[in-house]
């Protein structure tokens, strides 16, 4: 018996709710058909899924089939997705995929622009890390793709799209904002320095060092921001991040951290539709994304 993703699914339920009962309601099954899903799977592995018979608790085997059974549920549902919105796109399908510090920017005149444009337009965008944004280019999933650094692929042409420096970023009353002199790498990267995915970019030799001891890392840029926001901590991120913060947060440069982050346009030299894709590409790269914060 080969294990499929229904079966993936309701293990997935199970094992994020702790019971079986709340899993077949949210699966619109029953309780016993639930059961037996999971039986089939434990059998073909052979070996158990949960401690007991409880379902509140993964055993080891659990705990890694779960992280690697999540991934592909996910993955499958936005296949589906993906397939059902080409199947209803007749007037044209444009699919974005863009890290989130630029999607914040891009996304709404991208969609102001193309559906003025062209209506009846079906438009899918989404953000995520810079490594998902290439996988959905390399597998297909994705027309245009905007992500940080310059990463070659097959069958996608890539387009310097902006640079900005790394800064520092703390609440708006923070004493490292407030000081007269810049502070420098020391400064910002002391005990309530949170370190982000960004910080990976950065190839100074002192920030590297001083940032691999930070205590606390956050890879997403919203909860990022909301610690930051309490005034405890600072992070260090690209300057253009600075657009779309709250007013009680602020951005300023580092007196001896010159690194910045380069972000390019991925387009897929084949796509679906084509003059769509070159049209919207096009008109990304007419926006102004340089930043406009004072450093």
């Amino acid at each position: 018996m080969a294990l499929k993703i229904e079966m993936l699914r309701a293990f997935c339920t199970v094992a994020q709710t702790g019971n079986l009962s709340e899993a077949a309601n949210r699966l619109g099954r029953t309780q016993s058909a639930v059961s037996m899903t999971l039986k089939q799977m434990e059998d073909h592995l052979g070996k158990k899924l949960f401690e007991g018979e409880r379902k509140n608790q993964l055993s080891p085997l659990g705990e890694q089939v779960f992280e690697l059974a999540q991934k592909q549920v996910r993955h499958f549902d936005q296949t589906v997705q993906s397939i059902e919105m080409a199947a209803e796109a007749t007037h044209g399908l444009i699919r974005i995929v863009s890290v989130p510090s630029v999607a914040a920017l891009v996304f709404p005149a991208v969609l102001e622009h193309m559906t003025a444009r062209f209506p009846g337009l079906k438009v899918e965008l989404r953000d995520t890390d810079t490594q998902q944004v290439l996988d959905a280019l390399a597998e297909g999933k994705a027309d245009i793709g905007i992500a940080s650094g310059y990463h070659p692929l097959n069958g996608v042409k890539a387009v310097p799209l902006f640079e900005d420096r790394f800064g520092l970023v703390c609440s708006a009353d923070h004493p490292l904002l407030l000081q007269e002199r810049p502070p420098a790498i020391a400064d910002v990267t002391g005990p309530g320095f949170v370190r982000n995915a960004l910080c990976g970019l950065i190839r100074n030799e002192r920030f590297v060092e001083a940032s691999s001891a930070a205590d606390v890392t956050i890879h997403n840029t919203h909860s990022l921001i909301t610690m930051v926001r309490t005034g405890k901590w600072v992070t260090v991120l690209p300057q253009t991040v600075a657009r779309f913060m709250p007013e009680t947060t602020a951005f300023r440069a580092i007196a001896d951290l010159p690194d910045k982050r380069e972000v390019y346009l991925y387009q897929r030299e084949r796509s679906r539709f084509a003059a769509l894709t070159e049209e919207c590409s096009s008109f990304i790269q007419s926006c102004d994304l340089s930043p406009d914060q004072p450093g």
